[in-house]
């Protein structure tokens, strides 16, 4: 591996739910996911201008727990589904654990935390980006 092959991300923050463990969070936010509290570094504070309440981002969070050497998975970890190759499903476990969460900002408090509406990371998931959800009607 060359020094091009490597990719350094620095995590923005950190999503604080109450979800503490890998087993209390739902597959899917719309499987009972609680709210959760994006916060983000004070010296991204003004990465959040014009973030209103209402609007939805796209999260993209480090699932630090996952399981790097994955390729394979019982979807929804149910055996009477074949294995399917990880990059077919939404399995947390696979080689670059990227997670990727639409939220829906609810509160927001200054100087760098959005409270989200339903979200399935759990206590502790570094934040590595947010991107506005474009909607064709709105200036963005």
């Amino acid at each position: 591996m060359t020094e091009a092959d490597v990719i350094n991300l620095r995590p923005i923050g950190v999503v604080r739910s109450t979800l503490r463990e890998r087993g209390d969070a739902p597959r899917q936010p719309h499987a009972g996911a609680p709210p959760a509290r994006l916060c983000l570094d004070r010296q991204f504070a003004d990465g959040l201008n014009r973030i209103a309440v209402g609007d939805e981002l796209m999260l993209l969070t480090w699932l630090h727990l996952a399981d790097r050497d994955t390729l394979q998975v019982h979807p929804m970890d149910d055996v009477s589904i074949p294995l399917t190759g990880v990059f077919a499903t939404r399995s947390s476990d696979r080689p670059n654990p990227v997670g990727l969460h639409r939220v829906a900002v609810v509160g927001i408090e200054p100087p760098a935390t959005l409270h989200v509406a339903a979200l399935e990371a759990i206590d502790g998931t570094p934040i590595i980006d947010l991107k506005a959800v474009i909607d064709r009607t709105r200036d963005s």
